[in-house]
């Protein structure tokens, strides 16, 4: 085996920067580093361009957790006063004066429903440079995206604690390996080089509840695949829309169907699927593996006065 290209994922700087310089001491490991979901990405992706694609990447899995919590702070109005002299505060747009290029002459006079109009635009602007960012994904959730978009790297979690549910999840988006965070360096490497020759490496410990949750997992996709089956195929395809997130509107739009035929579909499709809701109903169809239907494509010139089918 060669020389192992090993990424760092974590934003607590301390530990990624002593662990990074551990792991470089070795002679056959090369490091990398990155801070957040976003910094990790760009690194994948420009070692891939360069031909000098990372092996493995070791990725703390309450990644983000940190700016998270500080976001639900800001939100509910408990965030600290550090936190908030660190947030950036929203832009104030200068005022327009008379008679400088983009505002308007003093002699003319601005119709009401043009005034009311940049009112509603001002406090539009204002209420979206107030709104909180999205939360950062957490490291599990960019393990998946990772090993989407490089299906040749490894990836292991870096865990503070065992968490049975937590590892299952993990393996289910793609992890080979997970390791406690106060673990020896000879662990970690012995994982990391047993990641590379496909083992799939977890804490004895763990083993025996993480059976119980991928077996608990495959009995509700089973029974939910069983759900779905009953479906008849337009209201699979009422549900597939469903889980793209489309509107009674919308679906009845997209499938040339009146808004009311839609609502008898989705309600034989709560009903077979013993739910009271379109957010339980999409939650037993991702269960079962159901894709959202694909982005609509123009409707075609012939489509008028053509009869509906239901």
């Amino acid at each position: 085996m060669g020389r192992i290209r090993v990424l760092v994922v974590d934003d607590h700087r301390i530990f990624a920067e002593a662990l990074a310089a551990a792991l470089a001491a070795e002679p056959d490991v090369e490091v990398g580093a990155a801070g957040s979901a976003a910094a990790a990405e760009r690194a994948l992706e420009r070692a891939a361009s360069e031909g000098r694609a990372y092996d493995v990447a070791l990725i703390d899995a309450d990644l983000g957790a940190e700016a998270a919590g500080a976001a639900a702070r800001q939100r509910s109005g408990t965030e600290t006063a550090e936190e908030a002299r660190r947030r950036p505060g929203p832009a104030v747009p200068s005022p327009r004066r008379p008679g400088v290029p983009g505002g308007a002459p003093p002699s003319v006079a601005r119709p009401a429903d043009q005034l009311r109009a940049d009112q509603l635009r001002a406090e539009q602007l204002r209420a979206d440079q107030l709104r909180p960012a999205s939360p950062p994904p957490d490291g599990i959730t960019l393990l998946g995206r990772l090993r989407r978009a490089h299906p040749g790297l490894r990836a292991v979690v870096l865990a503070a604690a065992d968490d049975p549910h937590r590892a299952a999840r993990a393996l289910h988006a793609g992890a080979t390996g997970w390791v406690a965070k106060e673990s020896s360096l000879a662990r970690l490497l012995a994982v990391v080089r047993g990641v590379l020759r496909d083992e799939t490496h977890l804490p004895p410990a763990l083993l025996t509840g993480v059976i119980r949750e991928l077996t608990t997992a495959r009995r509700d996709r089973t029974e939910s695949e069983r759900l779905v089956d009953t479906l008849t195929p337009r209201e699979k395809q009422i549900l597939r829309c469903m889980v793209a997130g489309l509107g009674r509107q919308a679906v009845a739009e997209r499938l040339y169907l009146s808004p009311h035929t839609v609502r008898t579909h989705m309600q034989n499709v709560l009903g077979k699927l013993g739910v009271h809701s379109t957010l339980a109903a999409v939650a037993v169809a991702r269960r079962a593996g159901v894709s959202p239907a694909e982005p609509a494509l123009p409707p075609p010139s012939s489509v008028a006065g053509v009869s509906e089918r239901g």
